[in-house]
């Protein structure tokens, strides 16, 4: 397990604690792909205006508690847990990030 993760997860993860969803659509590739509650938001706008209602819908802090190295299919996978006033209250969550060219290509979470 490794504490350090690849520029584009830390532009990604400062972006998205600072909730400013353009600054996370940025992080993404122009064809990049968000999957997270079994739905796919693809492309820039779409991710932007997914992170807007994310942000609308609850608070929450995200802490991340491990990070791996890429696997044979190269992507980081992140432990993260989010807390906050969402139903529940704590979620243990995988983010798995797939870069290419110094932006991430696909984010998927689960």
């Amino acid at each position: 397990m490794s504490t350090t993760t690849p520029p584009a997860v830390d532009r990604y993860l400062k972006a998205a604690d600072s909730r400013d969803a353009q600054a996370v659509a940025d992080c993404f590739t122009p064809d990049g792909t968000v999957l997270d509650e079994g739905k796919t938001y693809r492309g820039r706008d779409e991710i932007a205006g997914w992170r807007t209602a994310l942000a609308g819908q609850f608070t929450y802090t995200s802490t991340v508690t491990g990070v791996e190295e890429p696997g044979e299919d190269g992507e980081y996978r992140l432990n993260v847990r989010v807390e906050g006033d969402f139903p529940g209250g704590v979620a243990d969550l995988r983010f798995g990030f797939t870069l290419r060219d110094d932006r991430i290509a696909a984010l998927r979470i689960v």
